[in-house]
This record gives structure tokens, sequence and C-alpha cells, in this order.
């Protein structure tokens, strides 16, 4: 399983992130020339060697229009701080133009990016809105940026969302977040580190203050961590196959960056939640309405069976294999299309084998082939519906087809 861990021992920034993530590339210019021409008005990115305690690692500065935002306090480590770029709406702000959440979300619809970083990006700025507003006591509508502000963290967040997009892991996982202690200085006035937006983002993220004076992790950096992380622990079982360094500005007696190892993991337990409920009103036909509805949500399984339930009534369990953090969504989903009043819930780890299906030429067309491996087996299976399409094609037998794929090796690489 493709697995990118990020390691968040100096705490996470929009930028730092950022770094870390284009070192795993294999083309950065690439990348920077890509961000340069996206539709961010005024603004440069720019990639600079920097070395943290002798290593050398990666420093991004996001230039708009010929300056670089710098932090209120020279004291406060040089991250993007983001909560000095939010206020409530009516405070005297002067000749500066600000954006709220519409306005940025307009801005981001308007990128030359795919749909999905426009998502991931609007979906990143909903959560450090929702956390501001409720610092503030304000609502998400009354909430506004700084304009300067707003297009230097835009660039971070649609940054870690398009390299999040171009690397493509199948998870993401990461350290428990190192914080930073003290206090910070910002527009609101001192605040205790993590900044409160910050806190409400870490909420339910494994966190700790640490001995270091200072803000480590922004709340640009928690709201990308909360969107992105599936979940937080230790560095698993993996097979490196690159590392990057996304430093910061500011010096410390560790190393002040985000370190990101790429590579294959052989994780062989995950996390799934069993959905279940009892039926007894229900036809055939809207049972198995139900039922592709629930695969069609991305189900890991949809299963029945038989079962008598009270007053001697026949009826029908309808069981759902989903994604943990997914449950919620898929417990919506069934109480749509079931008539039950209430669902079962259990949460559960399965074993599983390391998936891959790559596609091959056979005399008769193409197949897709499905391998699985781990835990000691291995083995491999043509897609019935390939098999089945080639079969009524060329008017042969399934097993005839088979044959012929057997021959044929599975593709390396």
């Amino acid at each position: 399983m493709r697995t990118l861990y990020l390691e968040c021992a100096m705490g996470a920034a929009g930028d730092m992130l950022t770094a870390a993530l284009l070192e795993l590339t294999e083309d950065r210019q690439a990348f920077l020339d890509q961000m340069n021409t996206i539709g961010l008005p005024g603004v440069v990115i720019l990639a600079e060697p920097s070395v943290k305690c002798g290593i050398t690692g990666t420093h991004i500065r996001v230039i708009v229009d010929g300056a670089e935002e710098e932090p209120a306090d020279p004291d406060d480590p040089d991250h993007d701080h983001h909560h000095e770029h939010m206020h409530h709406h009516g405070e005297e702000h002067g000749h500066h133009h600000h954006a709220s959440l519409e306005d940025i979300h307009e801005i981001i619809g308007k990128l030359n990016v795919s749909e999905k970083v426009k998502a991931d990006a609007q979906s990143v700025y909903g959560l450090i809105a929702a956390a501001e507003s409720k610092v503030h006591g304000q609502p998400v509508s009354q909430i506004h940026f700084h304009e300067v502000g707003t297009l230097d963290a835009i660039a971070d967040v649609v940054g870690v969302c398009l390299l999040m997009e171009k690397l493509s892991p199948d998870q993401v996982i990461a350290s428990p977040v190192h914080t930073g202690s003290g206090h910070v200085h910002c527009a609101h006035g001192i605040l205790p580190v993590p900044a409160p937006a910050t806190a409400l983002l870490l909420q339910g993220i494994p966190s700790y203050g640490g001995q270091v004076r200072g803000e480590l992790c922004t709340p640009t950096g928690a709201a990308l961590l909360k969107h992105f992380v599936s979940r937080f622990g230790e560095r698993p079982l993996m097979s490196v196959e690159a590392i990057g360094y996304g430093m910061g500005k500011k010096d410390f007696e560790q190393a002040n960056c985000v370190r990101a190892f790429l590579g294959e993991s052989e994780e062989k337990k995950k996390s799934v939640t069993k959905l279940e409920c009892n039926l007894d009103d229900m036809t055939g036909e809207d049972i198995a309405f139900a039922m592709e509805q629930l695969f069609a949500a991305g189900a890991h399984d949809v299963f029945t069976q038989p079962i008598g339930m009270k007053k001697s009534r026949p009826g029908i369990l309808l069981s759902v294999i989903c994604p943990t953090d997914e449950a919620d969504r898929f417990a919506e989903v069934m109480m749509k299309h079931t008539t039950t009043l209430g669902i079962r819930r259990q949460d559960m780890e399965r074993y599983v084998l390391q998936r891959e299906t790559k596609t091959v030429i056979t005399p008769y067309g193409e197949v897709r082939i499905k391998r699985a491996s781990g835990m000691g087996v291995e083995r491999e299976k043509p897609e019935y519906d390939d098999v089945a399409e080639l079969a009524r094609r060329h008017d042969e037998s399934l097993n005839h087809i088979r044959d012929a794929i057997k021959e044929i090796p599975f593709p390396a690489g």
C-alpha cells in the first residue's frame, strides 16, 4: 500500500508541508511552474535550499506583489500565522482589503487546477473558518481575512492539495503533533500556544506542548493534517522510496522541519466498521436497491442474511462493511434507503492482503488481472466481467479464455 507518513516533531505549517511534499516529487520545477500559473494574482512561489542542524531541505517562499508576508512578532516562529489574517466583521482595518470565506471559495474555484484539488482546498479553508468562527463567537460569514495573508495561505493550501494529488498515496499517516508552548502575538493580542483555532482543529488528534517556546503548529497546518491524515501514530513498517524535508525559517536546537516519508507499507490490519439493521417490511426489490446504493456509496461489502424476528416473522439482516471514518455517512444512506428505525454499529479490524490490478493483452483482447499478496500467500485472478465479455465476443467458454490468460505473465512494475 502506497503510504505517506508525516513526521510533525516540530509541528506543521502550510509552507513546511508544501516543501516536504515537494521534495518527494520527481520534477520540482514542473510543480513550481504550475503553481505560478494557476491564477493567483501577483503571487510567486519560490523553493530554496535550507539547512537546519546540518540537514539540507527545502524552504518555500510565497511572494505577493513583490513582498513576503512576515510575522508580527520577531520572536515567533516564521510560520504562516493564519490567525493574524482573520477578523470579525465590522473591525476597523484601514485601507486593507479583506476576503470572506465565500470570496476565498470563489478564488479557489477559478484556479487552473483539477476539481479534486479545488474541493480539497475549499474543505481545508472551511475547517479553518469554522474553527475561527467558534473561537470568536461569530458566524462563518463574518470571518474575514487580510488580502495579502489570504493569498499567501491559499498558495500554501492549494500547493499541499496539488502535491497530494500528484503523489496519490493510498493512505496518509502522521506522528503526534508538537504544538510548541508559550504565547503568540497576533492581531487580537497575546494568545496561548497552541492558538485557540489551532487547538480546536487539533481536537481528536494526538498532540503535545514540549519544551520549545513558540508556535510550531499553525491553524493552516492543523487543518491540512485534519483533512488529509487518516490516522496518527508511529511510522508503520514500510519500504521507503523518498524522504522530504520541509524547513521553517526560525532556528531551534532541534531541526525545524516537517519530514515526509513516501513508500510501500505492508500493514496487515485495517480498521473497518460493520453497520447492521433488521428488516421485516421491505420487498426484495427495495432491499436490492438499498444494497445497490450502499455499494455505489463506496461500501467495502454489503450482504444479507435471513433471520427470524419477533412475533415469528421472517426478516432480513442487512450488513454493511465500511471505512470507520465514514460510518456516519453510510448510516445515513442506510436510513434513507431502508425502513429501519435504528442501526447497530461495531468497530473492528480486518486482515487484508496487498492488492494491485494490471491489464494484460491476450489473443482475444484486454483482461484485467487482480493480484493479492502478503501474509505468506500470493494469488492472481482475472476479472470475471472481462473474461465473460471476451467469451461472449469470441463464442468461447470461460475456461478457454482463462487458459489463454494463464500463459501470460503478470506485468512487473
